[in-house]
């Protein structure tokens, strides 16, 4: 199997996508946002769109802190799973991040490397320039990506996990510019291949990207807690953008 330009199409909405990341911690996840809030001081008025949702769970726990939240991905799968869980202020919509968004929202949260997803920079350059005309006049958008300079040096090659009796041998490498994971799924026999290909983007190039659009860096963070960005021993690379 070749790797198709929108491997997030065809591997978001498999099972085997839910089954490998169901364990993720939602503990992690909550703290971030009751940071983020904090830090940012959202008010319960206030629309926030969380873009790339998928199964809905930084929208939903933003929804339980009283804010009105809208969760959108291209994912139908993902999508119809969250929507088991509209309320008021809480609502799910399938929307490709390419496009342009029809309403406009106090804030755009793109969280848990859900960007740079594209060989073209045009197409991430055109996401950020829709976020920036999504957002409501001194809006602000969060960008949660990876720091690559510690992923790549820390790059796991090899793993296989086991999960429901399902065989996930998991390679990672980095290849024409992505950081690449292959994932080669035995299931009962069957064998099925997905990859996921996340651009290795650091901050002077992502910068050049948000520069690009006439948007601005307001603050910098290098974790969930909301601690300094440090290129060499930071986890993540948090972006907050006017």
């Amino acid at each position: 199997m070749t790797m198709k330009k929108d491997w997030f199409v065809s591997w978001f909405d498999t099972d085997y996508y839910h089954i490998l990341y169901k364990h993720r911690d939602d503990t992690e996840a909550q703290e971030f946002m009751q940071n983020l809030v904090g830090f940012l001081k959202f008010d319960k008025k206030d629309l926030l769109l969380d873009l790339a949702c998928g199964k809905g769970r930084h929208s939903i726990y933003l929804n339980s802190l009283g804010f009105n939240v809208v969760g959108a991905d291209l994912s139908k799968n993902s999508i119809e799973l969250a929507k088991q869980f509209e309320k008021d202020r809480l609502h799910f919509v399938e929307h490709d991040m390419r496009h342009p968004f029809k309403n406009k929202y106090n804030a755009i949260l793109n969280l848990f490397t859900s960007f740079g997803f594209f060989e073209d920079d045009s197409e991430d350059i055109t996401i950020l320039d829709n976020i920036k005309n999504g957002l409501q006049p001194n809006g602000i958008a969060v960008i949660d990506f990876m720091n690559v300079k510690k992923v790549t040096k820390n790059l796991v090659a090899e793993e296989i996990q086991e999960i429901d009796g399902v065989v996930f041998k998991i390679s990672r490498y980095i290849k024409d510019g992505f950081i690449v994971k292959e994932i080669n799924i035995d299931d009962n026999g069957e064998h099925y291949q997905y990859f996921e290909r996340v651009k290795n983007l650091d901050l002077a190039k992502i910068n050049s990207y948000i520069k690009s659009v006439d948007f601005k860096i307001k603050h910098i963070f290098g974790n969930y807690h909301l601690d300094a960005f440090d290129e060499e021993t930071s986890d993540r690379l948090i972006l907050i953008l006017e």
